[in-house]
């Protein structure tokens, strides 16, 4: 377990020693696709590493239409934000394939950082980067247009979902349009057109819940 948190951006400034202490409070559980972890408004209860699968991260509006946030795959973490501040969750987590988590109760976590400063000190830094992402995604939706936004949300799922074979970028994707417009900010047309245009240019190449990227195309 210890040598799966090391490859985690959210512990990897922590040491083997730091790292057993999260071991020790956590739980290994696996989840069928489409399970709920948690809801938007409820409390939180718990904070979650990803093992294998990935986890979709999203919000409703009062009139019932889904905002897809972030989707999330091994090696990334998410449900920390109610335990640190108290507060309701935010979004609502849902799995969407078979899923593994090490999930961390929220008061053993938050003895944990009471009791070893380092361990908070290293969160606190890993939070402050997912700060400065989150300004960056306001900004882009505030100054890039709508092409360019999907093209940017492609490559960033790219370089951190994808497996390199050559020029090649392979991504597997459990997301509908819909849900990749969301990400994107824009509406599902604009999202076809921007695919289509790719695809045509061979750029992207499409596969069963998967996508491949054509680095060399894509700088040309």
């Amino acid at each position: 377990m210890i040598e799966w948190l090391q490859k985690a951006a959210f512990f990897d400034n922590l040491n083997d020693e730091q790292l057993q202490h999260i071991v020790q409070i956590g739980q290994r559980r696996t989840f069928y696709d489409g399970t709920i972890l948690f809801q938007e408004n409820q409390p939180g209860i718990a904070f979650y590493a990803i093992l294998s699968g990935s986890v979709k991260l999203f919000s409703r509006s009062a009139s019932g239409e889904e905002k897809v946030l972030s989707v999330l795959g091994a090696g990334e973490t998410f449900g920390e934000l109610s335990l640190l501040d108290g507060l309701p969750r935010s979004s609502t987590a849902k799995t969407l394939e078979m899923t593994t988590v090490l999930e961390l109760p929220s008061q053993a976590f938050m003895d944990l950082l009471e009791n070893h400063f380092d361990i908070t000190r290293a969160i606190l830094a890993q939070l402050c980067r997912r700060l400065r992402r989150t300004s960056e995604h306001v900004n882009d939706l505030t100054f890039l247009d709508g092409p360019t936004r999907v093209i940017k949300n492609l490559v960033q799922m790219a370089n951190n979902k994808g497996k390199r074979d050559g020029p090649f970028v392979s991504i597997h994707m459990a997301l509908n349009h819909d849900e990749l417009a969301q990400m994107a900010g824009v509406t599902k047309a604009v999202l076809t057109d921007v695919l289509r245009e790719l695809e045509s240019r061979g750029v992207l190449q499409f596969g069963f819940n998967e996508y491949r990227l054509n680095l060399a195309k894509l700088r040309g």
